[in-house]
């Protein structure tokens, strides 16, 4: 069996205080993993270390205070705290000042040797509220022995190129921080089991809790249902996901009857996409056509 076993932590940060949110962020990492030793990824939520206030608390110096280069000595810490613990870490997204000088909300995936192994950052920022800059790449990364896993954040669960162009390259499973404050909420949790059932692919949408966000983190599986439904408050879903489930659902059809790869595989090549230029999909190499 290929098993992934994980840990998503509910929770919120201390509110502009940095130093006490790595705090409370290490205590919570190492209590997980003290209650379940066989951890293999914990994750938490969009923009966690950075700190941020409530919604409707003002914070004009937030992108500047949270601002971090990657690598750097943010990631040293995570770094040292995924080696010594044995973990892979995905601890939200940080705002990463780039190169460019520019501000990116960006995701990444840090090895148990304590190196980062995967940077995403985030393709659709919720605008015009988060101005930090777009990225313009899809991620993915390998878990040896296990599978392949891709980065989304938040709002890109509302577009679903994101979830698709992450299943063509592989992914198996969708790691998407998410920092929700508002109402609509339900709607990210539709999104959710849209993106898993039309990807044949484990989504773990995992939102900030009370007072930060409005909770109600989801597990969904390959066929769309909804494994673990958290409420408003601070909670860990575990689980421990079969990632052998999505060759199977992919194979035989998500309840038994629907293959939507197996039926690109048979059929791009006969549609042209306006929306895309007149573009064609191409079925990626591990589709198997219908029979």
């Amino acid at each position: 069996m290929r098993t992934l076993s994980i840990a998503a932590i509910q929770t919120s940060p201390v509110a502009f205080d940095l130093a006490a949110t790595w705090a409370r962020f290490e205590a919570q990492v190492r209590k997980v993993v003290e209650l379940r030793p066989h951890v293999d990824l914990v994750v938490v939520p969009e923009l966690l270390l950075a700190a941020p206030g409530p919604l409707l608390a003002d914070d004009p110096g937030f992108d500047e205070r949270a601002a971090t280069t990657i690598p750097g000595p943010l990631t040293d810490r995570l770094g040292s705290l995924a080696r010594e613990l044995g973990v892979w870490l995905v601890p939200g997204s940080l705002v990463e000042r780039g190169d460019d000088e520019r501000l990116y909300n960006t995701a990444v995936a840090i090895s148990p040797e304590g190196e980062v192994v995967a940077r995403y950052r985030k393709l659709f920022p919720w605008r015009p509220y988060e101005e930090l800059t777009p990225g313009r790449d899809f991620t993915t990364f390998e878990i040896p022995g296990v599978g392949r896993v891709g980065l989304a954040i938040c709002f890109d669960g509302s577009f679903p190129e994101v979830a698709r162009q992450l299943a063509w390259l592989g992914a198996e499973v969708i790691i998407q921080p998410t920092l929700t404050t508002t109402r609509d909420r339900e709607m990210e949790v539709v999104m959710a089991r849209a993106n898993a059932f039309a990807n044949q692919v484990f989504v773990v949408n995992l939102n900030g809790s009370a007072p930060s966000g409005v909770g109600e983190s989801v597990l969904v599986d390959p066929e769309g249902t909804i494994l673990q439904h958290a409420s408003d408050g601070e909670e860990v879903l575990f689980a421990v996901l079969d990632l052998d489930r999505v060759s199977q659902v992919r194979e035989y059809g998500t309840f038994g009857l629907n293959r939507p790869w197996a039926q690109l595989a048979d059929q791009c090549a006969l549609v042209e996409y306006p929306m895309f230029g007149g573009a064609k999909i191409v079925a990626p190499a591990w589709a198997t056509p219908m029979e």
